[in-house]
């Protein structure tokens, strides 16, 4: 094994100019992450320097077996904490070779919503919380529960240290690490509420960077539990019972809402999103229902409500921007599983350019 890591840890500066770039994209399950390597001649940091690609679309539900290929374009790039040095991770969409956006391509249409002249004058922040489940392998249940039983009740979890408390922290700490290095805004990270589940939040990011950025780091996570031997669950409710879900809660902001009065702004948007309320759940990931029931720090699924420092509310204000009059709300809607690309887009669609009747 000290052989194949040597291996692995070659550094190619020593030889050579050329690097490895990993193509990274999304499968047809929406969900599903996707990736193959390429060798380069010599290092890029421009997105638009690099070549397109293509893949099979017929082996991962995008494309008809008589016409499968599918074109992949480079939009962002990130450092590989894998292989390191000049090597780089891409985050791509995918086309059809015609060039239009296939139906599983959600960037393309909040690009457009972000390059928007009065999206973009808004400079719109966010703030991703990301949930998710760590599961053993052969079982799939949660890391650190007695195979078919279950721990004790939720509430020493929560941040909580100890063999009996926090498990799986050394994929945590290597997933921390890791996007970093890669150059990704994420900003903290913490254990959940369930044992097993954890979260990581990236941000504060701007507009289509926020999307790019999740999912990169959703990729990072998904590598690292791959070595570990581990499983990562986006499930909204991986467990029934008394556990909670897991979440996306998406924090967002923009230039009126951090200016002086911007809780004016503020109100005025959640009022957009509470008209909208239907359709936003709609687009905010795959049995929700199941973990927005007015239990366990949600709201019910049906209602919209809003309040301040309240967690069981569908948008939490919290207390300092209430008391500064300016800053942020929380959307706590999202789930786990949600498209960063379509909850982002949507929120600065509803809130920027949606309008109010009189």
């Amino acid at each position: 094994m000290s052989q194949l890591n040597d291996l692995i840890n070659l550094d190619l500066s020593e030889t050579s100019e050329k690097i490895i770039a990993e193509y990274i994209w999304i499968g047809g399950s929406g969900l599903d992450m996707r990736s193959k390597a390429r060798t380069l001649p010599g290092p890029v940091s421009d997105p638009a320097k690099l070549p397109k690609w293509n893949y099979d679309g017929s082996s991962t539900n995008q494309a008809p077996g008589d016409d499968s290929e599918v074109i992949i374009y480079p939009q962002a790039i990130f450092k590989d904490p894998f292989r390191r040095g000049n090597n780089i991770l891409v985050m791509c969409d995918a086309y059809t070779p015609a060039g239009e956006p296939i139906p599983t391509n959600k960037r393309y249409n909040a690009e457009k919503i972000f390059s928007h002249p009065d999206v973009a004058a808004e400079e719109p922040w966010y703030g991703i919380e990301q949930e998710y489940t760590l599961l053993q392998k052969d079982v799939n249940w949660p890391l650190g529960w007695p195979v078919g039983g279950f721990p004790g009740p939720q509430g020493p979890y929560y941040c909580g240290v100890g063999a009996d408390k926090s498990f799986g922290r050394d994929i945590v700490d290597a997933h921390y690490k890791a996007c970093i290095y890669a150059g990704i805004d994420i900003s903290g990270i913490n254990g959940e509420v369930m044992p097993g589940q954890w979260e990581f939040q990236v941000g504060p990011t701007v507009g289509i960077s926020s999307g790019d950025q999740v999912w990169v780091a959703r990729y990072i996570l998904e590598r690292i539990a791959e070595i570990a031997g581990v499983v990562v669950s986006f499930d909204p409710k991986p467990v029934k019972g008394d556990w909670n879900g897991a979440g996306a809660h998406t924090n967002y902001s923009t230039k009126s809402m951090r200016s002086d009065g911007g809780i004016d702004v503020i109100k005025k948007a959640i009022e957009k999103l509470s008209l909208r309320h239907k359709e936003h759940i709609a687009a905010y990931g795959e049995g929700n229902e199941r973990r927005l029931t007015g239990r366990h720090e949600t709201a019910d699924i049906t209602k919209f409500s809003w309040g301040v420092a309240n967690r069981g509310a569908s948008v939490r204000v919290g207390r300092d921007t209430e008391k500064d009059g300016k800053g942020y709300f929380e959307d706590r809607r999202p789930a786990s599983n949600m498209d960063p690309y379509v909850v982002t887009s949507m929120i600065a669609e509803t809130t920027i350019l949606g309008k109010v009747d009189a």
